[in-house]
């Protein structure tokens, strides 16, 4: 399965949506739906709907989608988050890098 992005009607947002495992085989997908969506939103938003699992090297992808995006000015949200992957993000503490819904 494909990561698939698309921006806000506004173009304020990108969207990207994460199916199935996201790990180290899905890094260039990931990089290029926000590198080379042609827009620059002012928020990224990480649709977990799909996402059955998330590993180390998926933690590293947020972290330089963080960077890209601006670091600690980011505005980064993480939804649809299901059980697994938030008890992932809480490990890692990430809620103290994004925002996650």
């Amino acid at each position: 399965m494909t990561i698939v992005s698309h921006p806000s009607a506004d173009g304020d947002e990108l969207i990207i949506a994460i199916p199935g495992r996201f790990d180290f085989n899905k890094h260039q997908d990931f990089r290029d739906c926000y590198r080379c969506a042609g827009i620059h939103p002012k928020r990224y938003v990480i649709d977990f709907a799909n996402t059955t699992y998330l590993d180390s090297s998926a933690l590293g992808m947020l972290l330089l989608l963080r960077d890209f995006a601006g670091g600690d000015e980011a505005d980064i949200r993480l939804i649809n988050c299901g059980s697994t992957v938030r008890e992932i993000l809480s490990i890692a503490s990430f809620e103290q890098l994004f925002e996650i819904a």
